[in-house]
């Protein structure tokens, strides 16, 4: 007959308090949240097939989640710290990226409140490219790749190539094919 697997009993009223809060918030570390409603279900004496029913989940998850809340406590609520190098870009950095994809080029024309013409860097950029923004946030102080930038462009939806001539049409009149 197959072990029905519960998880520990709390230590002290401060515990079961603390868990069954975080299973009933809606702001907060969604993996603590979804930890702690399977530990609070198994409190109010779910089994684990139905625990992983109701959540969603598989049955081993809940298992490995009310094993290891039994071996840390609270603590082991949280997800574990993730493999891999951690990002080197902060956000700030990012926005500023962004932004800077968002500006006018430093080579494009523009025209002058009088008519004329007039551009910021003769020699620089005229449209956006990734090898140009790369340049750009070089100078700017933040040391990024191109791929990392096309990243992050596409990530956020942001558009560093201009559209084709063709692809539209600043007349009032035009009306697109088909």
């Amino acid at each position: 007959m197959a072990k029905i697997l519960r998880a520990r009993a709390a230590h002290d009223e401060k515990e079961e308090r603390w868990v069954r809060k975080m299973a009933a918030s809606r702001h907060g570390p969604a993996d603590w949240i979804f930890h702690a409603k399977i530990v609070a279900r198994s409190w109010d004496s779910a089994r684990v097939e139905t625990i992983a029913k109701e959540l969603d989940c598989s049955p081993q998850t809940v298992r490995r989640r009310l094993h290891r809340f039994d071996a840390e406590g609270i603590e082991g609520l949280g997800d574990r710290p993730k493999a891999g190098r951690p990002r080197r870009l902060t956000t700030e950095d990012d926005s500023r990226i962004l932004a800077l994809a968002r500006s006018t080029p430093p080579g494009k024309l523009e025209r002058l409140s009088d008519g004329g013409l007039d551009v910021r860097d003769e020699q620089g950029a005229a449209q956006w490219s990734l090898d140009a923004l790369a340049q750009a946030a070089k100078e700017a102080g933040i040391q990024v790749k191109r791929s990392q930038i096309r990243r992050i462009c596409r990530r956020e939806g942001v558009r560093w190539r201009r559209t084709h001539s063709w692809g539209s049409s600043d007349d009032k009149n035009f009306v697109p094919k088909g």
